[in-house]
């Protein structure tokens, strides 16, 4: 691989994949219908269909069920598609090479059924037609391939035909069949389909318990391979190859029976040599030809066509199944690679390939960098480059005037970001905007409907394939995503936006703050691959530089205010800022201006608990966060509240601590030691009529009463708050309150419900000292009765 980290989820190899494909006829009396009956096979994972003569035109439908080698199951008919990638006449020429069907992947699989049917026409269906079971192989887990094994070169012979038994031959009829049957893993007829009225063959025989033989090609080596289908791509990391292929790569040690050199390849260098070119963006990530296993010995080892410069990517879908896993993706290439191949192409057609997660692998031999000449779009293909995405992307709603087998689907973010990739990295090269740029491309073929050998056409440098040939490829969804893909590799980079802060940073209103360092978060809508990196800004100077991948990095900050910015830089080198957000160097702890102080409350008193308030204020230089009580009990406040009514046992010295925190993080505490006490009636001075009640009730059992209209009572303490503790009812009357010998209030003590130990009326003092408290009888009419209980006091 070369370039940054990308996705993962593709295999490697750390050698040639030895690849396998199994060829078996279709045959029928009739030239617009040919059929292969139901079999089981040797195992396979990819589905392709040839035929005689690379300019045959098949004008009919061909449909394909296979047998799942994991659950035994047939799947429905599925219909195989046109190709999507055509050679130029050079290659298209060449002797032996044949025409074919777009491959299908299936999955491991180990039966398969074929019908073609032509359409309408009775010479529709072009010699030759036969199905190729490619099995892509796997990376040996620790194990060496046999060296003793002959590298076979890959060739077919184009009228290879069934050796299967009789009971697996399809029997061509003139008469009118009504089904066609499959079998299922035991063998039994198990599917019952509607046959064409006329000309149709018959396939009634029952899949063979014995696999079905027919000519097979392989493609071998002595190389050991250790690393597994389900490695990570980074497992094949190599340095990025070098501009032009070396002789090594160009002539791998191959034995005599390997393709060798076409007639439209050399052994040499072409003269001229394409001149090595750099590109202003850096290459993307790539799994390259090693890393999924190709075996060079199985193509034209000559060098390939070269043409001046990529003036057009043409974009590409494989028409396969988009259910597939990210794993499997290496194996799909290889079997793309081998189906070529089998055609008789001089290599896999496209120059790259991009699955669903948007790992990039290198397609035709030539080196990446250099303007090699593909198989990908017919009479267009010298100039430019074939960027397939692995999977069907139409529009099933009827968008497209082919609907495909397999349901389309909507082309991720990934696949279109990695195709963006490549775009940015092969016209930064040349200095062409691949969102705006167009360039001129001359005919190359005489054949090719719509267009005139020698005429120049425009396209714009990201096209898709039905824009240089009569196809619906690269179906709907992923054609009406290339505004996508163009807006991507144009760049610049879409909105930035500061989300949020954290390790060490804590947001209070609009800005953050720290006591020294934040990890600053952001997002964007621009995927990862187009993004060479992001800077994080504090007063405009770089504080911290990322991949394009990462969304979030740590700053050291300093003392006071600050503006936060993140700044994206494309791959192609514009940049994006976000928006502001600020960020508080803070160091400065809290402060209490105004230390805690305890003092009595009104409420229900016990002998246990006494009810109080603490008072404070807390400040600070940037921004208070809360308040926090630790002692006698457990509280938190807001950085407003500087009051907490709570209760304190009587009789006994209690710390009342509290602790401030700023919103950077800086503490300040604060604590007071007070002690409250209850004092009952029996420590007082009374004057007037005064009746001594007992009652679980009233405090220590005891209350005194009195309904005489002047009868006092009095207590003398020493302390800095002070709480008369009274009866309440609806009987109860009013009561005159003098402290030191001044009248200071009346208080009316009548309740709709009865209420005992009530702390009614409070005074408090800025300092401890001695005091005087007497309540006076008012003598209310109707109802003259007080009853009181004591008093608390806080010294």
């Amino acid at each position: 691989m070369a370039g940054s980290a990308h996705h993962g989820g593709a295999s490697a190899a750390t050698g040639p994949v030895k690849t396998h494909v199994h060829s078996l006829s279709l045959t029928g009396s009739s030239a617009s219908l040919k059929a292969l009956g139901a079999r089981s096979t040797t195992p396979f994972s990819m589905v392709g269909l040839t035929w005689n003569g690379a300019h045959a035109k098949l004008r009919g439908t061909v449909e394909v069920r296979t047998r799942s080698a994991v659950s035994g199951h047939w799947t429905p008919w599925l219909k195989m598609q046109q190709p999507d990638d055509i050679p130029d006449a050079a290659e298209l020429n060449r002797p032996g090479v044949r025409g074919g069907m777009s491959p299908m992947w299936s999955g491991p699989s180990n039966g398969i059924q074929v019908r073609a049917t032509g359409a309408g026409r009775k010479t529709a269906l072009p010699a030759g037609l036969r199905v190729d079971l490619v099995d892509p192989g796997k990376p040996a887990t620790g194990t060496t391939q046999d060296s003793g094994m002959a590298p076979a070169a890959y060739a077919m012979d184009a009228t290879a035909t069934d050796t299967a038994t009789p009971t697996d031959t399809a029997t061509p009829t003139d008469s009118v069949t009504p089904t066609d049957t499959a079998t299922d893993a035991s063998g039994t007829p198990t599917a019952t389909d509607s046959a064409a009225p006329t000309d149709t063959p018959t396939a009634t025989d029952p899949a063979s318990a014995t696999p079905s033989t027919g000519t097979s090609a392989s493609m071998s080596t002595s190389a050991s391979a250790s690393a597994t289908d389900s490695a990570s791509p980074s497992a094949s990391a190599s340095s990025w190859p070098s501009q032009l292929p070396t002789t090594d790569q160009a002539y791998p040690s191959c034995p005599a029976s390997s393709a060798g050199p076409s007639p439209s390849s050399s052994p040499t260098p072409p003269d001229p040599m394409p001149a090595a070119t750099t590109s202003t963006v850096a290459p993307p990530t790539v799994v390259t030809r090693a890393g999924w296993g190709a075996d060079e010995c199985a193509r034209d080892t000559g060098y390939p066509l070269y043409g001046s410069a990529v003036k057009v990517m043409f974009v590409h879908h494989t028409d396969t199944t988009n259910n597939y896993s990210c794993a499997d993706s290496p194996a799909i290439v290889r079997g793309i690679y081998a189906e070529h191949l089998n055609q008789g192409w001089r290599d896999l057609g496209y120059n790259f390939l991009v699955d669903k997660c948007g790992t990039i692998f290198e397609g035709r031999f030539g080196g990446m960098a250099l303007p090699v000449v593909g198989a990908q779009t017919y009479g267009f293909n010298t100039n430019s480059m074939g960027v397939a995405a692995i999977g069907t992307y139409t529009d099933l709603s009827g968008g497209d005037s082919t609907a495909s087998t397999f349901p389309g689907a909507t082309p991720s973010q990934a696949m279109l970001a990695s195709i963006a990739r490549i775009a940015a990295w092969k016209f930064g090269m040349t200095g062409v905007n691949p969102g705006t740029g167009t360039a001129s491309l001359p005919e190359g073929a005489s054949d090719s409907s719509g267009f005139t050998l020698g005429n120049n056409y425009p396209f714009d440098v990201i096209s898709g394939h039905r824009n240089g040939y009569a196809t619906d490829c690269p179906g709907n969804q992923l054609y009406n995503a290339l505004s996508t893909i163009r807006s991507y590799a144009a760049g610049p980079v879409g909105a930035v936006t500061v989300t949020g802060m954290s390790g060490g940073a804590t947001k209070s209103g609009t800005s953050y703050y720290t006591k020294g360092s934040a990890t600053v978060s952001w997002s964007t809508a621009t995927p990862s691959a187009v993004i060479s990196g992001f800077d994080v800004l504090v007063d405009g100077k770089a504080a911290a530089h990322t991949s394009g991948s990462a969304r979030s990095a740590s700053i050291p900050v300093t003392a006071g205010n600050h503006t936060v910015q993140v700044r994206a830089t494309h791959v192609r080198g514009s940049t994006t800022l976000s928006g502001p957000a600020t960020l508080v160097g803070d160091t400065t702890a809290p402060t209490f201006p105004t230390t805690p102080a305890v003092n009595t409350r009104t409420g229900t008193v016990s002998s246990t608990a006494v009810p109080v308030t603490v008072t404070w204020k807390a400040a600070d230089n940037a921004a208070l966060s809360q308040v926090l009580a630790t002692s006698p009990s457990s509280a938190t406040f807001g950085p407003t509240v500087t009051s907490w009514n709570t209760t304190a046992k009587p009789g006994t010295s209690d710390l009342f601590a509290l602790k401030a925190y700023d919103t950077a993080g800086n503490t300040a505490s604060a604590s007071v030691n007070r002690t409250p006490s209850i004092i009952q009636e029996t420590s007082t001075t009374r004057t007037g009529t005064w009746t001594h009640r007992s009652s679980t009730s009233y405090l220590g059992g005891y209350s005194y009463s009195s309904a005489s209209a002047g009868a006092s009572i009095s207590w003398t303490f020493t302390g800095r708050s002070v709480a008369w503790i009274v009866s309440r009812a609806s009987t109860s009357g009013q009561a005159y309150i003098y402290v030191d010998g001044t009248k200071v209030t009346t208080v009316d003590l009548k309740s709709s419900t009865t209420l005992y130990r009530q702390a009614v009326w409070t005074k408090t003092w800025s300092s401890s000292a001695k005091h005087t408290l007497k309540i006076v009888v008012a003598g209310t009419s109707g109802r003259p009765t007080i009853t009181t209980d004591g008093i608390t006091t806080i010294g």
